[in-house]
């Protein structure tokens, strides 16, 4: 805190009074900031961040009445511990009088499920990923993914057998998952 002198009051005696005053403020606030620090951290039930705000709060007030605090020495202490406590009192009113903040959540990170634009890119991965599988595969996970067809039904309409059906849908679907994990890194 640095004192101006006010050249225009064309008096020594108020800059001499004046620096004094600054000179004592300095030294409060050097000797006062940890306790008074301490007491609004207790009275805020430990609301540090808070509590330094208060802190600077009741110096200003302090710097506002320097003159007056500079006449008694004395009563420097009881008057900073008083205004600190109505300067909490304060804030917690306030605080009171207001509706409580509410954090929103981070709508990047809620799932969705009606996301159209998902929808397509995984319809466009899929598609690109079941043009490097193998014909076989395709057709069989065409037959009983895409047109609901039962194992016994993709064998009449493909014309193999159930096991070979089971083998394919089995291999197709693991390098259909390998064919999606290529497609995701590029």
């Amino acid at each position: 805190m640095s004192v101006v002198p006010n050249e225009s009051a064309g008096s020594d005696s108020a800059t001499v009074e004046s620096s004094a005053a600054a000179t004592l403020l300095r030294q409060v606030v050097a000797e006062y900031h940890r306790p008074l620090h301490r007491f609004l951290t207790r009275l805020l039930l430990g609301q540090q961040d808070l509590a330094e705000d208060l802190v600077q709060e009741t110096f200003l007030r302090a710097w506002r009445h320097a003159d007056k605090l500079a006449a008694d020495p004395s009563k420097i202490a009881p008057w900073l511990y008083t205004v600190a406590r109505h300067v909490a009192i304060d804030a917690m009113r306030a605080r009171q009088a207001r509706p409580p903040e509410v954090s929103l959540p981070d709508l990047n990170r809620v799932p969705t499920t009606d996301d159209e634009m998902d929808r397509v890119v995984n319809v466009h991965a899929v598609r690109l990923a079941l043009t490097k599988i193998s014909p076989e595969h395709r057709a069989v996970l065409h037959e009983m993914y895409y047109r609901s067809a039962s194992v016994a039904e993709a064998a009449v309409r493909l014309g193999i057998p159930e096991g070979t059906v089971k083998s394919r849908a089995f291999y197709a679907v693991r390098a259909l998952h390998a064919a999606l994990g290529s497609t995701e890194s590029s």
